[in-house]
């Protein structure tokens, strides 16, 4: 007969019998376990839901610990029938709950009647100890029964854990005794201390991993919109009804049955994302890094449509289950409010004492209800849908929150929402109201985004609704941005950034059209992801969004107009020499008019602070600053001469005559109100090919990260260099090291002059965040942009020394470069060179070109590494186009395949 196969009890014991308990043990543990979890990552490859799999993982700990337990209990310390013996191994938290991530921690309760044996605690360590040499994390705790209901009491923490409590081994009995006594005691407590608690513990979260619940790299766990906001809602369920497993029978009473399928579907969604991400990572990662959005969308099966790349889709749908659990929290909330068990949340809520609980406003069927607006029911939208957008407009006006009954009321009626009501007059200047002459349009349109409202009555705003882009640029969607840029437009208006934006925050009341201004503002990205580029696109879904709201046909032409050239200021000012006259021209031109102009540089200045924090700086707004002057004074019918770049440094360029070079080096002064995180290293030396190549090699070897830099040659053969420097930590260079500044400046002054050999750049380190991304190289050739030089335009993947090898392609080309422009957009730098041959005249050789395009797409062309024994998902940057002047200037001439549109 063939031998029976022995169970994994049996093999335990045999291992528990020999020389080295512990360490058979957790050999004979690991491989079972790792069987387990194998089965349970191939049913998630196979496509099982989210929480299935997190039951599955849950499981095969169930398993372990259930056969570690035995083994514990009744090979190596049998169990004694004495009372104070008794122990019980309870899983708690998210373990509790039957589900787990593969990298979660295990949260155990050992669970005694009264003090501690030493049996109990030979167990205890034995089991903790082979857990550690599993490599699996614990979050343990030894305590009675009686510790237990006593820190329930007070901390919440604890009573939140307790709640998902469950037996796993031991004695069952004590297990049972603690878990009815403290779902006794939860029962009869008052919950409204337990709900305040999880509330405060759930925007303290939110303040810690972001607050703004778009922001493009979330954390699965505890982000807004995350896991544990929809955890929020189970354990406020649970504390209302302690003995229902998981809160049933509470979230049948709070959410509609359209509610708990949403609910179903994010936590099966966000689960799915959250298991992939700790397999990816191999540890328990919750961050949706960049490095791992593309894996984690090809794993769960999205692909790529039109130009839509697959990560794009799948990211679009992670925000849009985050807003869906931000509206669950909204109705949970107005079910909970009903049942007086949650104080009122909300701005007005500091008012409420000095306010009646409920009083009627100036519209028929709306009401304040403890300082937020709510109404009657949900018949006023149905007897007048114009009340939809009324709604916000009076919320607006009396500075109110919109109640949670209020919002769902709105959810639930978007049906409404037909071709005559986006063409009513009426809805039309309710909205407008909201967007151009609201006290908080970011916090009004936000919720009318939230709710559904704002896509729906604006087709175009919809398609944009929870879209990402595929960049480090952008650091929230694309409705989140806008919403954030019209709540600075507002900002500037009243006065609330004056000292990091001085000159926009006195303009702006000279423009004499804020509706207009903040139309464009509202639409300047809605055609992100067009087929016909992101600025056309926009244009027309401008136009068609202004046709159906009724706007006058003048009007439409402006905002459709600034919507077209919504990137011309930024492009100008960073791209381009502004002390080359013709760029002035060229940009006043492209305007037209003062009003024009004014509007551009506000709608610039929110466009670019609201991509991120920290995008907007000092230096930014110098650049933009001067180009304003520059053309405003042209519309004065001032001459626009050539200014004079080396009159500032004479002192500077009188010791370069006499000395060949020299160098000096200053901190960089606050410019706009606002610190510029560099160190400005000027050098002035005479004039050589090669020159630039050379000094921009020596800062790259020496750990310089040229942020920007401008050249300048004077009539008499001088060139004047001017930097921008960080060190590697993105700090002033020299600022931690001062010795490193003057080592540099003295190493730049041999450079220009030619003295000594120049070392090499050091290689990129490993980045996983940076490798993630495909950066095409792009190159465009603009003959017209100046009357002297040929403007070349190039964008690829940033890196240590890039600017030293795309200068050094130059000089190889026999190129001098005349005026460097350096910008860089998250992973993308863009750098903008005049040059002229060795004759001083522009290329014209078509050959030439060619050679020079070739020549650059080959520095250009390379992929940021990652890390070593790592393997990174890559997928294609998405990014506007590089080469927006010169699609705005038909002469230009693209020689490289066209960079996507977004």
């Amino acid at each position: 007969m063939t031998a029976a196969t022995p169970t994994l009890d049996d093999l335990l014991e045999t291992a528990a019998r020999g020389d080295d308990p512990r360490a058979a043990v957790a050999a004979v543990l690991k491989a079972a376990y790792a069987a387990a979890r194998a089965r349970a990552e191939r049913r998630l490859s196979s496509g099982a839901k989210g929480r299935d799999v997190a039951r599955l993982y849950a499981a095969a700990a169930d398993e372990m610990l259930g056969a570690l337990w035995t083994v514990a209990t009744k090979v190596l310390w049998p169990v004694s029938a004495v009372e104070s013996e008794r122990l019980s191994l309870v899983a708690v938290g998210g373990y509790g709950r039957r589900v787990l991530a593969p990298y979660s921690d295990l949260d155990l309760l050992f669970l005694r009647p009264a003090k501690a044996t030493p049996r109990s605690e030979k167990v205890v360590e034995f089991v903790l100890y082979v857990l550690w040499d599993l490599g699996v994390k614990v979050g343990q705790a030894v305590r009675s029964v009686e510790e237990c209901l006593t820190l329930s009491r007070t901390d919440m923490t604890v009573r939140t854990t307790l709640l998902e409590a469950r037996w796993l081994a031991g004695d069952e009995a004590l297990a049972r005794l603690m878990i009815n006594r403290f779902q006794d005691m939860v029962a009869k407590s008052d919950p409204r201390p337990f709900i305040a608690a999880k509330l405060e513990e759930r925007a303290v979260r939110h303040a810690k991993t972001g607050a703004v619940r778009y922001r493009v790299e979330p954390n699965v766990k505890d982000g807004k919109g995350g896991l544990r906001d929809l955890n929020t809602l189970f354990w406020i369920a649970r504390s209302l009804a302690p003995e229902s497993r998981l809160g049933a029978a509470v979230m049948d009473q709070l959410l509609t049955a359209r509610e708990r399928r949403i609910s179903d579907d994010a936590f099966d969604f966000l689960w799915q994302v959250r298991i992939h991400l700790h397999l990816i990572a191999g540890r328990a990662e919750e961050k949706l890094t960049f490095d791992m959005q593309p894996e984690v969308a090809r794993r769960m099966g999205w692909s790529g449509r039109g130009d839509e790349p697959a990560v794009e889709r799948f990211m679009r749908r992670y925000f849009l289950i985050a807003r869906d659990v931000g509206a669950l929290t909204r109705a949970m909330s107005a079910k909970l409010e009903a049942r007086h068990q949650k104080t009122a949340q909300g701005l007005s809520r500091l008012m409420t004492p000095f306010r009646p609980a409920r009083r009627k406003l100036e519209v028929e069927g709306f009401w304040v209800d403890q300082g937020r607006l709510s109404i009657e029911s949900q018949e006023v939208f149905a007897a007048d849908p114009v009340k939809l957008l009324t709604l916000f407009s009076c919320a607006d006006r009396h500075d109110l929150d919109l109640h949670p009954d209020a919002f769902s009321a709105v959810t639930r009626s978007l049906s409404l929402v037909t071709p005559k009501l986006r063409r009513d007059p009426a809805a039309t200047r309710a909205f407008l109201d909201v967007l151009a002459h609201g006290q908080r349009p970011y916090r009004s349109l936000t919720i009318m985004n939230e709710t559904g409202l704002l896509g729906r009555f604006l087709p175009e705003w919809g398609r944009i609704v929870g879209q990402t882009q595929f960049n480090m640029y952008h650091a929230y969607t694309v409705d989140e941005h806008t919403l954030q840029a019209i709540g600075i437009i507002n900002d500037i208006a009243r006065g609330k950034l004056a000292a990091d934006h001085p000159m926009a925050s006195e303009i702006v009341h000279l423009i004499s059209d804020m509706e207009a201004l903040m139309l464009a503002m509202l639409l300047h990205d809605v055609g992100k992801g067009g087929e016909r580029g992101q600025l056309e696109d926009g244009a027309i879904a401008a136009r068609r969004a202004c046709e159906r709201l009724g706007v006058d046909p003048r009007r439409i032409e402006l905002i459709v107009w600034l919507v077209r050239s919504h990137l011309a200021l930024s492009d100008y000012a960073q791209k381009r020499d502004l002390s080359d006259p013709a760029t002035i021209r060229a940009f006043a031109e492209l305007v037209g008019d003062p009003e024009r102009l004014r509007m551009l540089l506000v709608l610039t200045v929110a466009d670019i602070r609201a991509v991120g924090p920290g995008v907007w700086n000092g230096w930014k707004g110098q650049l933009m600053r001067t180009l304003y002057d520059r053309v405003n004074a042209l519309f004065r019918g001032e001459d626009v001469a050539s200014a004079d770049p080396l009159a500032d440094y004479a002192d500077l360029v009188e010791r370069a005559r006499l000395t060949g070079a020299a160098a000096e080096a200053v901190p960089t002064l606050a410019v706009e109100g606002l610190p510029v995180q560099t160190t400005e290293i000027s050098i002035a030396a005479a004039d050589r090919p090669g020159l630039f190549a050379d000094l921009a090699q020596t800062m790259a070897a020496l750990g310089g990260d040229i942020t920007d830099a401008r050249v300048a040659t004077s009539d008499q053969g001088v060139v004047l260099d001017v930097f921008r420097v960080q060190d590697g930590a993105g700090l002033p260079y020299g600022q931690a090291e001062p010795r490193r500044l003057k080592m540099l400046v003295e190493a730049l002054e041999r450079a220009a002059r030619g003295e000594g050999r120049i070392g090499k750049a050091p290689e990129p380190v490993g980045n996983a965040r940076k490798a993630a991304f495909e950066v095409r190289p792009v190159v465009m050739i603009d003959h017209h942009a100046s009357e002297t030089a040929t403007v070349v335009e190039v964008s690829g993947a940033d890196r240590p020394g890039l600017l030293a090898a795309l200068s050094r392609v130059f000089n190889d080309e026999g190129l001098n470069i005349r005026s460097a422009h350096v910008a860089s957009y998250g992973e993308r730098a863009v750098d903008s060179f005049y040059v002229v041959d060795r004759k001083g005249r522009k290329i014209t050789s078509e050959q030439r070109i060619d050679e020079l395009k070739t020549a650059l797409e080959a520095v250009l062309d390379r992929r940021a590494p990652a890390p070593a024994g790592r393997k990174v998902a890559s997928a294609r940057a998405s990014a506007r186009d590089v080469s927006e002047l010169g699609r705005r200037s038909p002469r230009a001439k693209p020689v490289s395949p066209g960079a996507q549109s977004r």
